[in-house]
């Protein structure tokens, strides 16, 4: 092979070589321009999807604060509505409170006032039997039998008010409810016991209203 043949086949090998390497050159070029772009593609990607679930979550937040704004509203609106149903309630019980304090104060006052009336309406008939018998004419012996009759509806009348006669002639003295005026000798009765009694006593359904004023024997 001559010197000029053997450098025009290096010249052509060489400038296959470079050619091959431009080429490859350019093919990877091209590889690392899609890859780049692929990339690119990718964070876009991801960058979007993070932006939807972003509001997403702030919309699905947006919604929780509604919704709970809502509920307070509903229980505020209830506790209120609760609140006045029970501040009636107070009312009316207070009202019904003056209601029975007056009624009662009443039934107090006209308790006092009117205590004595059935009395009073019981002893009506011996007044009226008082004046007949001060209008009587005639026989004393049946003027005292008319006295008589009007002492037996008085301690009738008495009686049904509780009210007891204490009429301790003979009984054994009671400084509870005996007022012992003096003392004197007995033939009749024993020392310490009631042998005459001055003014009877009474009391109101077991309670004194007035003690009898008595003598006392004493014979020692």
């Amino acid at each position: 092979m001559s010197q000029s043949n053997f450098n025009n086949e290096h010249d052509h090998e060489r400038a296959y070589t470079e050619n091959n390497n431009e080429t490859g050159n350019e093919t990877n070029k091209s590889h690392e321009a899609e890859a780049s772009e692929d990339s690119s593609v990718e964070v876009k990607r991801a960058a979007a999807d993070e932006r939807a679930a972003a509001d997403e979550r702030a919309a699905a937040n947006e919604n929780v604060e509604n919704l709970s704004v809502e509920q307070l509203r509903a229980e505020l609106e209830s506790a209120e509505e609760k609140a006045e149903e029970n501040w009636n309630t107070v009312l009316r019980l207070k009202a019904d409170l003056d209601n029975q304090r007056k009624r009662t104060e009443k039934q107090v006052e006209d308790a006092h006032k009117y205590a004595v009336q059935k009395f009073v309406e019981e002893l009506l008939p011996v007044a009226d039997s008082l004046e007949m018998g001060l209008a009587a004419e005639g026989d004393v012996e049946k003027i005292r039998e008319g006295i008589a009759l009007t002492k037996k509806v008085f301690d009738n009348t008495l009686e049904k008010f509780g009210i007891q006669v204490i009429d301790p002639l003979g009984e054994k003295f009671d400084p509870e409810l005996h007022q012992a005026m003096a003392m004197q000798p007995s033939d009749e009765y024993e020392d310490g016991h009631v042998s005459a009694v001055m003014q009877k006593g009474y009391t109101l359904n077991g309670r004194l209203v007035r003690p009898a004023m008595v003598m006392v024997a004493k014979n020692n």
